[in-house]
Parts: C-alpha cells; sequence; structure tokens
C-alpha cells in the first residue's frame, strides 16, 4: 500500500546522501520533495503541513548540523515524525476488571467488519481469551449467516438469535448477548453492527442505541484503508455522531495510496489499533506505529517477522534439527523440505522478505515471485528415495534424469535444488560453529571464520600458500618435475634443517631428530 510513498521519500534521502554538511537549500529542497510525495501517497492537507514543518524545524537545529552524518539524521527525523502522525505508541484493548469485556464495531457498510469481528475473535483466542460474537447487523442481506460461517472457520461461537435480513431488533440482540456470556464464561463479546452504504441519521442512532445498551469498553470504527480521504471523512463523522475509543485498518494489503492510515490518528486524535493486511483470518494483528514507519522509510519489521516466526515456527522440531547439526553435523532433504514447510506457514514469500530491510529496491522481483516454487521443490524431494533424501550426494546424472521425470520437471531444476541444498547446509553448519558470516560475505579481519582473521583465516592462508603448482600437460616435463621434487624430498629428509640458504623452522626440525628424551642434560 505505501509503496509509491516509500520509493518517493528514498529517491529523496538519496540526494541527501554523500553531503557533509546541509544548506538551507536543500533543507527545503528536501521538505519539498516530502510534500510532494505525502501529498501523492493522499495524506490529508492538514496532516502534510503540520508534517512538513516538524521536519523543517527539527532539520535547523543542532541535531542535524552538528551530526556526523546530516542524512542519515534527516532519515531518523522522519522516522520519528512519521511514529508520531501514526499515533505514537501502540495502543492495545482495555479489559473489563469485572464481567465480560465488550468490543463494538461500528463502521460503514463494506468495510469488512464481520470478516475483521472474526479475525479479531481468534486474535484474541490466541491470546488466552474466549471470546463469542454477537450477530447484531441485521440490515445487510445474509450479514448473520456470514457472521457464523467465519465464527465455525476460527471457532468461535456465534450468538445469533434474530435470523436477520431486515427482522429483528438489534439493540435487544446486544443486550441479551451479555447474559449470554456470563452464562457461559465466556470473557470477551464482540458485537458486529450493521453499515450503511453512507452516514445517515439512523445509522448513527441505531450505532448510539446498541452503544447506550450495552456500554462497551472499546468501540472500535473500523475503516476500508483503499477509499483515501472519505475515510477521514468518515471517520470524523463517526467520531461526532457515536464516538468510539480507537481505529481498525482493513484491506492494508490493496495497492491504494494509503492516506487514510497516515491521517486518521492526527485528524480525530484515535489511535489506529488493528490492522488487516490479507484474505486469511490470520492475517491480523496489533498496529504498530514504529514498524509501519519503518517499512515506509524500507528500514523493515524485523520484530513482527520474529514475532510470527515463534507463533509458527514447531520449536521443539527446529530444536532437534539443530542439535541433529551440530552432533553429526548432518542435515537431510527431508531436513531442508521441513525448515521450507515451516517458512512457508508464515504466509507469502513476497511478504516476508518485503519485512526485511532494504528489499524495497527489489519490490518489482517480489510483486512477481512465484509462490509455487515451494511446492515445486516439494515435488523433486518427494521424488527422491529415502536413501538420495539422506544422501544427495549419490545423486549422480541417471537418478537426477529419474527424479525430474517423476516431479514433472527439468533436469537443470533438480540440479538447482540439489545445489542449493549444499548452499543451504554449509551456511547452516557455518552458523552452528558460531562465525563465518554469510557465505560469500568474507567476516570483519579478526573476527571468526573471517579470511585473514584468527586461526581459521591463517590456516586457509597457510593452505593456499602450501599449495603446490600444477603440473605441466607435457608428459616429459611433468616426469622431470616429479623427478626433482622427489630430488629435493630426499636432500630435504637427509638433512631436516634444509639445504643452504633457505628459511628454516629450527623447532620443527629439532623435533624430527627424535633425540632421546634425556639428551637435554647435554645440552646445559
Amino acid at each position: 500500500m505505501f509503496a509509491t510513498l516509500s520509493d518517493r521519500l528514498a529517491d529523496t534521502f538519496k540526494n541527501l546522501r554523500g553531503k557533509g554538511k546541509l544548506s538551507e537549500a536543500d533543507i527545503d529542497a528536501t521538505a519539498r520533495e516530502i510534500r510532494i510525495a505525502l501529498l501523492e501517497a493522499d495524506v490529508a492537507l492538514p496532516v502534510v503541513k503540520e508534517f512538513v514543518a516538524a521536519v523543517k524545524d527539527r532539520a535547523r537545529g543542532e541535531e542535524v548540523s552538528q551530526a556526523l552524518n546530516p542524512a542519515q539524521q534527516i532519515i531518523k527525523i522522519v522516522n520519528e515524525e512519521l511514529v508520531t502522525i501514526l499515533g505514537g505508541e501502540t495502543r492495545r484493548l482495555r479489559y473489563a476488571k469485572t464481567g465480560p469485556t465488550v468490543i463494538m464495531l461500528a463502521g460503514l457498510q463494506g468495510a469488512g467488519k464481520t470478516t475483521l469481528a472474526a479475525k479479531l475473535a481468534l486474535w484474541l483466542k490466541d491470546q488466552g481469551k474466549t471470546p463469542i460474537l454477537v450477530a447484531a447487523d441485521l440490515q445487510r442481506p445474509n450479514a448473520v449467516q456470514q457472521l457464523q460461517v467465519n465464527g465455525e472457520r476460527v471457532g468461535v461461537p456465534v450468538f445469533a438469535p434474530e435470523a436477520g435480513n431486515g427482522v429483528g431488533n438489534p439493540v435487544e440482540v446486544a443486550r441479551s448477548a451479555i447474559d449470554e456470556a456470563k452464562r457461559k464464561l465466556h470473557d470477551v463479546v464482540i458485537i458486529d453492527t450493521a453499515g450503511r452504504l453512507g452516514v445517515d441519521a439512523e445509522l448513527m442512532k441505531q450505532a448510539a442505541d446498541i452503544r447506550d445498551a450495552v456500554q462497551p469498553d472499546e468501540v472500535l470504527f473500523v475503516v476500508d484503508a483503499m477509499i483515501g480521504q472519505d475515510a477521514v471523512t468518515t471517520a470524523q463523522l463517526f467520531l461526532d455522531g457515536v464516538g468510539y475509543d480507537g481505529v481498525v485498518l482493513t484491506k492494508l494489503d490493496g495497492d491504494a495510496r494509503g492516506g487514510a492510515a497516515l491521517s486518521i490518528a492526527s485528524i480525530t486524535g484515535r489511535p489506529v489499533m488493528f490492522a488487516s493486511a490479507g484474505e486469511k483470518m490470520t492475517d491480523f494483528d496489533l498496529f504498530h506505529p514504529d514498524r509501519m514507519a519503518s517499512r515506509i522509510l524500507d528500514m523493515g519489521d524485523m520484530l513482527t517477522l520474529i514475532e510470527q516466526a515463534e507463533k509458527t515456527f514447531d520449536q521443539e522440531e527446529s530444536r532437534k534439527a539443530a542439535e541433529k547439526l551440530v552432533s553429526t553435523g548432518d542435515f537431510t532433504l527431508d531436513d531442508f523440505l521441513k525448515q521450507m514447510q515451516q517458512i512457508r506457514k508464515l504466509g507469502s514469500m513476497s511478504k516476508i522478505m518485503g519485512m526485511l530491510p532494504g528489499m524495497g529496491q527489489f519490490r518489482d522481483q517480489l510483486d512477481n515471485f512465484d509462490e509455487r516454487e515451494i511446492d515445486r521443490i516439494q515435488a523433486i524431494i518427494q521424488s527422491m528415495t529415502p536413501a538420495e533424501r539422506d544422501n544427495p550426494k549419490m545423486i549422480d546424472g541417471s537418478r537426477r534424469a529419474r527424479i525430474a521425470k517423476g516431479s514433472g520437471r527439468q533436469v537443470s531444476d533438480v540440479n538447482q535444488l540439489v545445489d542449493r541444498f549444499f548452499e543451504a547446509k554449509k551456511m547452516m553448519q557455518q552458523m552452528m560453529r558460531g562465525g563465518g558470516g554469510m557465505p560469500g560475505m568474507p567476516g570483519m579481519p579478526g573476527a571468526p571464520g573471517a579470511v585473514g582473521g584468527g586461526k581459521r583465516g591463517k590456516a586457509k592462508q597457510a593452505a593456499k600458500k602450501g599449495k603446490g603448482k600444477r603440473a605441466s600437460g607435457n608428459p616429459a616435463k611433468a616426469a622431470q618435475e616429479a623427478a626433482a621434487a622427489r630430488a629435493a624430498a630426499a636432500q630435504k629428509a637427509a638433512n631436516p634443517f634444509g639445504a643452504a640458504g633457505e628459511d628454516v623452522d629450527y623447532e620443527k626440525a629439532a623435533a624430527a631428530l627424535d633425540l632421546p628424551k634425556d639428551f637435554s642434560k647435554f645440552l646445559k
């Protein structure tokens, strides 16, 4: 969603790199580019003015003028100001001290309230809560049935005493749901209310009546992040007419410009609490302003990636694989496939890669990434025999042809997979030994595994230095060189201290003499 804004800001910061000091003209030009980038992203004009003014004021201050790297300092300022307009700190749900916590969802029709109600229920269930969904949207056709289907998908019960489709009293349904939750010991009640295609008096009155009847602990305004400035207008009207405690953004995975997300918190003074970024029920989480700012500035979102990995990965399986690698150095294609399948559980590879710092420059490649690649890898590996998976070195040309035919792939695909496996195995062994860094990336001098640094580096240099000359391709000359080498070796064996004029390792030569143990007394 923020791709255009992210690209424009990245281009703006490129112009500042390499400058030891920023002039007034540099600051004005940067501010102008930031203003254009935000306006193109459909951020509300009052928010843009306030944001740019804050950046310019801080850029003219001491924190930039006295900085060793002014460009990085400007990026730091923009990041902090983005966090501010996105709401500052992460806002979490307030739970009731006694009785069930009541959460009421409000918003326009089409914003995704019914689906989001189920996503929120699943999220709360994962937090150890026992939520219940309430079908209080009795206006939209099949809204009650939709909530029942979604509730079944996430394993959360749905309270739906009325069939809906224009029949029933939503206020009575909401009030009865509280009694039902107390009777069945549910600690969270999520009320899905009706929406309209536009803000009108009837919508506001119904939402206000439900609010007054159940006295919710949290009223969440659900807004479609793709509708641009209309989202800000609607959010303000709901705030004035009904009131709410926080905002939930849906459809953050869309291709709209995303200005609503950057504007709502500043305009309404209410924080964005949750964000939905996908069609799956698990594509839902707390909204972290600092992480969103980092994504916009292409700094990545490693914390969210780590949290998702902790929830998704089988820790026991990962521990066993690590112990196996350390104890025996063994890592099979079956282990490789299990790791790939665990990564797949995190979601799409393009989304995962997008959370890494600096991946904005590869956005086109990520957008065109084929998510079926893991399916192809699985097909190739499962076309191998158990022995071949345990020992990929035995996979020769004829075996590769058979595997390719069995998996419906080309022999070149099998070759690539085997090569990729050995690279992954080498990398994992280096990491388990505690050094070496990523393959192909030399470490810092003196660091473990660095070329030219530490014992391993010296050993590599010594091994390289000790390599003999290549034998000649001429058989007569090769035989002559071999005879000369044998003569030199015989001379060295006869005289452990080496030939005249040769550099000698005297300690090594003395050890080669094999003197008696008590010979040292004759040297005193």
